[in-house]
């Protein structure tokens, strides 16, 4: 479970675990969590889009201890590829800090990892469903023996286990290599065309759905703050090459829309 930090993390692991919930309830892993009241579209959830963000001190201490238990991170995230269960964690948490200093957004795809370093980027496969999600690893958890990671409520909202509580998952590793030419080039895997932030989230959904109409790759509606305000992105992607993202971009100027490039 992600916490504000190893301090809070320390006093997190003596609560109850997984909380029984009634049969109408999502089930949670900490007492007092629970799912936000305006849920989310899984359509609407959009990956993490991995970039070279440098590994810092902040929340890659190692080795360290929690409960008498000893945990150490990993040299690297290069390759890392492990089975388990994945549990998700939302309100409770919703706007503290990460063990790295970052506010958890429980509308973003993020995660808690014992010892990945921190941040590092990872695609999750739910086994029993087959859906997947890339996330960010930029917390520490969970300190149960029989889990592996915790997802933001976002996640397991996209990958189908909200309500069950838990599932069983692949986590995999996404390689750094070349992702430093997305910064300055129209070539690479992860780009975007974003059609414009709104306050309404209807005139958002409206733009969605109008543009969706008319292209062959996702097009999502994901929340983003500007400014202390929460507004409704609406973004394309991710495209697949360069050419694809100019032939986009072309025929949504041609419709009278004026998509801007975008790296999360």
């Amino acid at each position: 479970m992600r916490r504000s930090g190893l301090a809070l993390l320390l006093a997190l692991t003596t609560s109850t675990a997984l909380v029984a919930c009634s049969s109408s309830e999502p089930k949670v892993a900490w007492e007092g969590d629970g799912a936000p009241v305006a849920s989310v579209d899984p359509d609407d959830i959009a990956d993490a889009t991995p970039r070279p963000d440098p590994i810092l001190r902040a929340g890659n201490t190692s080795p360290y201890s929690i409960e008498g238990i000893e945990y150490r991170v990993l040299p690297s995230a290069e390759g890392y590829s492990e089975k388990g269960i994945a549990s998700w964690y939302g309100t409770k948490f919703h706007g503290n800090k990460t063990a790295n200093g970052e506010i958890y957004d429980l509308y973003l795809a993020t995660a808690a990892h014992r010892s990945l370093p921190i941040p590092s980027y990872a695609r999750v496969t739910n086994l029993s469903n087959s859906r997947q999600i890339v996330v960010r690893v930029n917390d520490r958890g969970p300190f149960h023996a029989d889990r592996l990671i915790d997802l933001s409520y976002a996640s397991a909202v996209k990958l189908g286990f909200v309500d069950k509580g838990t599932a069983d998952v692949l986590v995999e590793t996404l390689s750094m290599a070349g992702v430093d030419d997305l910064r300055d080039s129209e070539t690479g895997a992860y780009r975007y065309l974003q059609l414009g932030a709104f306050a309404n989230p209807e005139t958002a959904n409206s733009l969605r759905d109008s543009v969706a109409a008319m292209v062959s790759v996702p097009v999502n509606v994901t929340p983003v703050d500007v400014g202390g305000q929460r507004l409704s992105r609406v973004r394309l992607g991710p495209v697949a090459d360069g050419d694809q993202l100019r032939y986009l971009r072309d025929l949504l100027m041609s419709r009278g829309y004026s998509p801007g490039l975008t790296l999360p």
